[in-house]
């Protein structure tokens, strides 16, 4: 039996290698551990957004925009 192809003449593995290739090529990935005791309140803060990355990309750049308006950086 052939491989399935998908709408733009794709099978699975292909899809698989190809986005493997992007994520190497065009991403990096973070890790946090949190402690259920001593950051509970993190934890559910976090759980409680829509969009967990862009909550968090969210805060990152508000923090750059700080640290910049603070120091004169960038400006």
């Amino acid at each position: 039996m052939p491989a399935r192809k998908d709408d733009w003449g794709m099978t699975l593995e292909s899809q698989v290698r190809a986005q493997r290739k992007y994520d190497k090529e065009h991403t990096v990935g973070y890790y946090i551990k949190l402690n259920t005791h001593t950051d509970q309140d993190i934890i559910r803060w976090f759980w409680r957004q829509t969009s967990k990355q862009g909550s968090i990309k969210r805060l990152i750049r508000d923090e750059i925009a700080r640290e910049k308006t603070l120091t004169g950086i960038g400006q």
